[in-house]
């Protein structure tokens, strides 16, 4: 039995909805649903109850013993909005909370699925289009509209999806929700610093963000997730348990002390240098220390992982500025790994935004994941390793 909220939003197809918790009773999960004051107006809170045998909640301030917007997404296994207004997809997509749905939608740790429903002009409006695109971009599943006959008398795209095929979503999302469970995975992110003196070190522009969509991406998934993160501005996912760290040596000492899991990735831009002495006090222009800075290597950690795999599932990362894939598959070698992805910083690279994978395996194992926001990304390099892993 799946664990579903279910929010209704202010829509003719509103009425709909009302089928569609009927469909998931029937094949025995327990629906709960969240009405927006709009909703009310097309169907009866009554009717929802009495389908789900559950209490129907409207408002921030029914049961607020229980914090609501907190405790009904923390009780689900999924959100599913259907029909989702344009004005509830614009909310969630700027994260403005101002009435119980949107409050618990923000709140949500758990896979999201809408279904959009409204007026063609509307749908297809650019700014419509662009909260879309925000959504899918953080990982919310959407169901695309139906064309067909509208309440307007209009044909064009709008309608509500069938049933089937939300349905058929929220189950992909249920699916994608388990499919770690009773998993280990760790997650190097983020650059490290080697310090020079007190105030400067060496280091690079990783910012961690690729690493912490992939614990965020893991533990959507049902995994127990663990972070080694280098220093970094970005906030971990709530609810992994992160190992901060400074220098490759404490990502080594970290790494090493953490207990075996079934997939690792590392995901870290380690530095491959540090300074052979650590100055304990500022060094001066013109001083004697500041005319060379000699350098030592820095552990290397990917190795020390490949030779303790121990049935562990690994991943590395290469950042390559030039022969990307013979660079990678080198690394994938010499490290013993399961797999590598693999990017070009040639021109950057490093950033919160977009960027660009292929995905390395065996001798010739190979799959482009293309450009698309680090968050997507996360989702698409899963989906490659988990099919990987259980072929392996």
């Amino acid at each position: 039995m799946s664990r579903i909220l279910l929010g209704v939003c202010g829509g003719i197809a509103a009425y709909k909805a009302a089928a569609l918790v009927s469909a998931l009773v029937q094949r025995g999960d327990d629906v709960q649903v969240v009405m927006t004051e709009g909703a009310h107006e097309f169907v009866a809170p009554l009717t929802f109850a009495a389908l789900s045998r559950n209490p129907v909640y409207s408002s921030l301030w029914d049961a607020q013993h229980e914090i609501p917007h907190i405790s009904l997404v923390r009780s689900a296994d999924v959100l599913a909005v259907a029909p989702a207004t344009a004005n509830f997809l614009a909310k969630l997509a700027h994260g403005i909370a101002d009435d119980l749905l949107t409050n618990a939608a923000l709140a949500a740790r758990i896979p999201i699925v809408v279904a959009p429903a409204m007026n063609a002009a509307m749908y297809e409006h650019p700014a419509t289009q662009a909260n879309l695109a925000t959504l899918g971009a953080r990982g919310v599943t959407i169901v695309e509209p139906a064309v067909g006959f509208l309440a307007e008398r209009e044909s064009g795209i709008g309608r509500l999806a069938e049933q089937d095929a939300i349905l058929a979503a929220v189950d992909a999302a249920l699916a994608s929700s388990s499919e770690l469970a009773g998993r280990r995975v760790l997650v190097t992110a983020g650059p490290t610093r080697e310090a020079i003196d007190p105030v400067r070190f060496l280091s690079n522009a990783s910012t961690g963000t690729m690493g912490i969509e992939l614990a965020r991406e893991a533990q959507a998934r049902g995994a127990e997730v663990e972070l080694v993160l280098g220093p970094t501005l970005l906030a971990p996912p709530p609810g992994v348990r992160v190992v901060r760290v400074t220098s490759a040596q404490e990502m080594y000492e970290a790494v090493l002390a953490c207990a075996a899991a079934d997939v690792t990735i590392a995901g870290a831009a380690v530095a491959d240098w540090r300074p052979l002495e650590t100055h304990a006090q500022k060094v001066k222009k013109g001083g004697a220390a500041s005319s060379a800075l000699a350098l030592t290597r820095t552990p290397d950690i990917l190795a020390a992982l490949g030779e303790r795999k121990n049935g562990t599932f690994l991943v590395g990362f290469a950042a390559e500025t030039e022969h990307l894939e013979r660079n990678a598959r080198a690394k994938l070698r010499a490290k013993h790994l399961d797999a590598i992805a693999v990017n070009d910083v040639s021109a950057g690279g490093f950033g919160t935004g977009e960027s660009e994978l292929v995905v390395l395996w065996g001798e010739s194992g190979r799959e482009a994941l293309g450009r698309a926001p680090k968050r997507e990304l996360a989702r698409r390099l899963w989906d490659t390793l988990l099919r990987l892993s259980a072929t392996r």
